[in-house]
């Protein structure tokens, strides 16, 4: 799935003009883009921007798996299917003429830990690990584990089509965590509570005699035991001793599918909205993708404000409605043409509000403007994508394929 040098952009580029236009067409047509990357902080719009461009490559004729970690299943109502899973079902309604496939997935993170225990353990050891009450908390719950099964799930999905040739796209919907830092974290994190000292300290006795307990291993036992009680310290020992034999393995599986996201064949497309914080966030994940050598494809401001067919500025929409209001009420005296009220009155003071609301939003799209000028300046060479917002929610194809074309620059 890669096999020519991706481009890279921004810091790791030689040239590039910060006001570039991205070419998402050019991104999702080029056979050696095997993997996309949809990241960016919450609420910005990564599950529709990851189906719109999982759509469009279908319909150019790619066969695309979309892969998303949205618990509040958007995805699956826009591409009129009723559920989905941890396996990928194939999407009804997209165009074949071109000869492509679009298959859509929803991550299971359970279904996924339980398939990679089954894989890297017996049958014996991984009935004691999936009926522990301490391993169905971390496959559920813990903190980080959605992102890591997130990376496992695009590993086993690019070796699967690297075996049997099932897609040569993969677009990937990062979950929605409080940093978009988190999905590439997260496998570290997994796997330093999986590796610390309170974690091998519980491993001693499992791994030796029970001499080669000191007397201070037997004190903080002793502890524990008080804490905790004498059977959930027992389940949570016994956990422990199973699952050891499985650490090598996954922090080997973290670090071929970090790797991965390294390669050529894989491009993010950081994801933002044209407010601050959310600039702030991809600009936080543009310098880490480039820190660690990964592939940015570019940015895609999302839901940006139009801005008005007039051409008239904020401060003469302004002036226009102050001279309007002053004109109908106000300093007018009785008698006068602006005291008269009835319907010329009522027309102009319609006017002026509407004069208002023209001058509040050229306002708003120059201060979008400036946002993306800060962050085309502090990280020139990023190709752009703006798609502005739409009047309603995507929930069907259609609105998929407009957003699509929106991104293209169609």
């Amino acid at each position: 799935m890669s096999g020519s040098t991706h481009p890279r952009v921004g810091p790791l580029a030689g040239t590039g003009d910060g006001s570039a236009r991205l070419d998402v067409d050019a991104l999702i047509d080029d056979p050696a883009t095997g993997i996309i990357v949809c990241c960016g902080s919450g609420g910005v719009g990564k599950t529709t921007t990851s189906a719109a461009l999982a759509l469009r490559a279908a319909e150019r004729g790619r066969t695309v798996v979309v892969l998303t970690i949205d618990p509040a299943r958007r995805l699956a109502q826009s591409m009129g299917i009723g559920a989905l899973d941890n396996t990928p079902r194939p999407v009804a309604g997209v165009d074949h003429g071109r000869g492509g496939r679009l298959d859509a997935m929803m991550l299971d993170m359970k279904s996924t830990f339980d398939e990679v225990v089954l894989s890297q353990a017996g049958e014996e050891k991984a009935r004691q690990i999936l009926e522990n009450p301490f391993y169905v908390a971390l496959s559920t719950s813990f903190a980080g584990t959605q992102e890591y099964m997130a990376m496992e799930r695009l590993g086993q999905l690019h070796r699967d089509a690297r075996a049997e040739g099932s897609y040569d796209l993969i677009v990937v919907d990062t979950p929605p965590s409080r940093s978009a830092l988190d999905f590439l974290d997260a496998p570290e994190r997994l796997s330093s509570f999986l590796d610390g000292r309170f974690i091998r300290l519980l491993l001693t006795p499992a791994r030796g005699p029970a001499r080669v307990m000191t007397a201070g291993m037997g004190l903080i036992t002793g502890a524990l035991t008080k804490i905790l009680g004498a059977g959930v310290l027992k389940d949570l020992q016994t956990f422990v001793a199973a699952f050891d034999t499985l650490f090598g393995g996954f922090r080997q599986r973290a670090q071929k599918t970090f790797e991965l996201l390294q390669a050529d064949g894989t491009a993010f497309l950081v994801v933002a909205a044209p407010e601050p914080d959310a600039l702030r966030e991809a600009a936080y994940f543009v310098e880490r993708l480039s820190e660690d050598r990964m592939p940015l494809a570019g940015l895609v401001v999302n839901r940006a404000s139009s801005p008005p067919d007039s051409a008239l500025s904020a401060d003469e929409a302004m002036a226009a409605a102050e001279r309007l209001r002053s004109g109908t009420g106000g300093t007018a005296q009785p008698g006068t043409d602006g005291d008269r009220g009835g319907e010329g009155s009522e027309g102009a003071g319609l006017t002026s509000g509407l004069l208002r609301l023209h001058a509040d939003k050229v306002r708003i799209v120059e201060r979008e403007a400036r946002l993306r000028e800060r962050f085309a300046a502090a990280h020139p060479g990023v190709p752009t994508a703006v798609v502005p917002a739409l009047a309603g929610d995507v929930h069907d194809l259609d609105g998929l394929r407009r957003i699509g074309r929106l991104l293209a620059g169609d």
